[in-house]
């Protein structure tokens, strides 16, 4: 019996420059079509990003919305509607919804950001 890998292999683009970012908050970079939000929590030493588009509001707007930390859980609060999704799993943690958001693995090297993306097959 033979099985199949379903993993997907990362390819990784630059996004911008550690200090493009602001401490504690974000901005938004573009990928071809695709808008990906960037934030960097400064008093973890953290970095993170996810889809940019709201999906309740479908509006690109995560980038500006609010980050916290819900139980030690990072978090981004939608600046419409205010429901927080967590920025390590894209979960939303405000309710027991079905939606929840993208999120992609970000990596630093010589002072750029790197975001990974699924490679097209």
């Amino acid at each position: 019996m033979s099985t199949t890998s379903q993993l997907t292999a990362t390819k990784w683009f630059l996004a911008c420059d550690v200090t493009d970012v602001p401490t504690n908050g974000g901005v938004c970079v573009k990928y071809n079509e695709t808008q990906i939000a960037l934030f960097f929590f400064a008093r973890r030493n953290e970095w993170y990003a996810t889809q940019n588009l709201c999906p309740h509001r479908r509006q690109m707007a995560l980038s500006r919305g609010m980050t916290g930390t819900v139980a030690d859980e990072p978090k981004v609060a939608c600046p419409f509607h205010k429901k927080t999704f967590s920025l390590k799993t894209g979960q939303c943690l405000s309710d027991e919804s079905e939606c929840s958001i993208q999120t992609y693995p970000v990596k630093i090297e010589n002072d750029k950001v790197y975001i990974g993306i699924p490679e097209q097959e």
